[in-house]
Formats: structure tokens, sequence, C-alpha cells
């Protein structure tokens, strides 16, 4: 089983999620899902995690409701959905009611029947480049920091952008309170007119397959053009 099975799309997370949440609601009964667990899965899991993305994502889709503003809420809202995500399917997994025939009809992978080397915490810090490519776009290029290889280490699934736009630059990581998650680079920031003329200032941190995060990079700013 690979362990970059969380799907790294908006589209195909809300296919995912939708999918386990479908065929799980409708069998609890028969996968042993009560008490607690059923709690969890209905309240944490669904009321909580995944309906907010599901709203999040039918209006991302829609480009007329695409806004900054939308961009930043959907961004949020998956990387809520991923680790509870991975988390549901850890349930799943450990139930020995629950089939690897249960996990696939879940949209999850069957369970390994081999040993496998554990992911460890990343140990590197991203670093990044900045590319002011037309008005109010700023597009973050980042990569291991002293790598030849763009993109991410190895058992990194995505980097974490703590980021926020003010008149002056801000440098202190706590006072970045935005958050971006990306699993490609580069990533890139659009922002409305009246943005334009402020700073952006952020830092990149990597996190693993675990949801287990990294040192942050030092932070960075950019004008936005």
């Amino acid at each position: 089983m690979t362990t970059e099975w969380i799907p790294k799309s908006y589209e195909a997370l809300y296919n995912l999620a939708t999918q386990a949440k479908t065929y799980i609601q409708g069998n609890m009964g028969d996968l042993g899902i009560n008490g607690k667990t059923a709690e969890w899965v209905n309240v944490s899991y669904i009321n909580n995690t995944y309906i907010p993305y599901s709203n999040d994502y039918l209006a991302w889709l829609n480009p007329a409701t695409r806004t900054p503003l939308m961009i930043t809420a959907i961004q949020a809202s998956y990387k809520a959905l991923v680790p509870m995500t991975r988390e549901l399917y850890g349930f799943m997994k450990a139930n020995p009611v629950v089939t690897d025939e249960n996990l696939q009809a879940m949209g999850f992978p069957k369970r390994s029947t081999g040993s496998h080397t554990p992911v460890p915490p990343p140990a590197t810090v991203p670093e990044a480049t900045v590319e002011l490519p037309s008005e109010g776009v700023v597009r973050i290029h980042y990569r291991d920091k002293d790598s030849n290889k763009r993109g991410k280490p190895k058992g990194v699934h995505c980097v974490e952008i703590a980021w926020i736009v003010a008149e002056t630059p801000v440098l202190q990581w706590d006072g970045l309170i935005n958050s971006a998650v990306d699993t490609a680079t580069p990533y890139t920031f659009s922002f409305p007119s009246e943005l334009r003329g402020k700073t952006l200032s952020f830092a990149l941190r990597w996190e693993n397959t675990k949801g287990e995060k990294g040192a942050w990079s030092p932070v960075y700013t950019a004008l936005i053009p």
C-alpha cells in the first residue's frame, strides 16, 4: 500500500470523502460501528469536518463565488479534512469487522500485507523563490533547502504556507495568521486589486504523510504587484 493515498486535488478529496461517508452511513451496523466511534464519525468527521469542506468545495467550484476569501476558506477546510480522513481510515482499518472489500468500497486502500519503513518527521526545511507574473499575482516556487531537485523531499505529503498581507513586512512566525497547503510547486496567490502595493509575508514547512510537521523556513516577503 502506498502512503500517498490521500488525494491531492480538491475534487478528488471531495469524491473520496463523499464515497467513504456514504458507504459508512449506509452500513454502520454491518461494520460494527456504534457508541463513541459512531459519534466520532457522525459528529467529528461528517458534521464538523466533511460538511464544511463540502460546502467550501461547492462554492469554490463555481467561478462566480471563487473569491480570494473563498480560496482561503477551502484551503483551511482541506487542511482540516486531510488528517481527519486519515484518522477515519485508521479506525476502519483497525476494525476486525471491516474487510478489505469494505475498505475499497469506502475508497480506501486495502490493508498492507508486508512490512514497511516508517516515515520519519520532516528533518529539512523548504526554501522559496518568488515570481510576480502579473498584477495581483504572487507565485511561490519551493524545494527542499540545499537540494538540487525541485519540489518535496521523500516522505513529504505537502508544504504548509503560513502567510499574511500587511502594510509592512511581518517577520515573526506567530504573526502569519493565515495558512495554505500545497502538494506540488508552484503555489499561486491571486489577490484583489485593493491589496496591490501591500506586502505578502510567508514561511513554509514540510508535512509528511502522517501529518507530522517540520521546522519553519525563514520568513519571506514580496510586494504584491
